[in-house]
């Protein structure tokens, strides 16, 4: 038991006990890239040759009726199946961790399972543990050329944003037919004149809707 403990969170049951496929398989994945391996089938010949014996007992009944002591025969095959089943499931498994073991390290720094891909053999680690050299030289590289691309781009655009009128409002949605806007003078996709607040043309002072004159200096609109 203490070899399944080891496999206990990247390993996958794919055994089945009943029909004429019976038998056991495992299939294994690595901690770090999750690429799968499959220990080789083995039949598991009991719970196979009670398949059969259950698929002759059902063609002859659906024929002939059948006969008491042929379901009994059945039962008693199904029966002997699940009886050897667990013993043999249990070997099965063991042979297929050894066997797995040739496929998969076991880093004895974070204690994952991995394949030989993600396996560094000059460090004895995973590759998370112990990243390889030049592929992380190469990202570090490309980082630096996207931070700095990114760096000259935010630079470039604070110098177009000295220009921008910020203190204009800007209507986003249309009051018309609620269509985004982004800031038009008209709306894209009815043409309506987007309401703006209107401004003094002597003091800027803002004016309310519909005034005629300038409530702070008296100047016409």
């Amino acid at each position: 038991m203490s070899t399944e403990i080891y496999f206990s969170n990247n390993y996958r049951d794919l055994c089945e006990q009943h029909g004429t496929g019976a038998g056991f398989q495992f299939e294994f994945s690595c901690s770090r890239c999750s690429d799968t391996w499959r220990s080789p089938f083995e039949p598991f010949r009991a719970g196979q040759m009670a398949g059969w014996l259950s698929r002759g007992v059902n063609a002859a009944w659906s024929v002939m009726g059948g006969s008491g002591a042929a379901r009994g025969a059945s039962s008693a095959a199904d029966g002997l199946a699940g009886a050897s089943y667990g013993t043999q499931r249990d070997a099965a498994f063991t042979r297929a961790i050894a066997n797995a073991q040739d496929h998969f390290n076991r880093c004895p720094r974070c204690t994952a399972h991995v394949c030989a891909r993600c396996w560094n053999g000059g460090q004895g680690l995973c590759l998370t543990c112990s990243p390889d050299t030049a592929a992380e030289a190469v990202a570090a590289r490309q980082r630096g050329l996207n931070d700095m691309v990114a760096q000259r781009a935010y630079d470039a655009g604070q110098q177009r944003g000295e220009g921008c009128d910020v203190t204009t409002p800007r209507q986003l949605v249309c009051p018309h037919c609620r269509a985004e806007t982004r800031g038009a003078t008209f709306c894209p996709a009815c043409g309506t004149r987007l309401a703006r607040t209107a401004g003094c043309s002597s003091c800027h002072q803002e004016l309310p809707d519909g005034a005629a004159f300038c409530p702070a200096c008296g100047t016409r609109r």
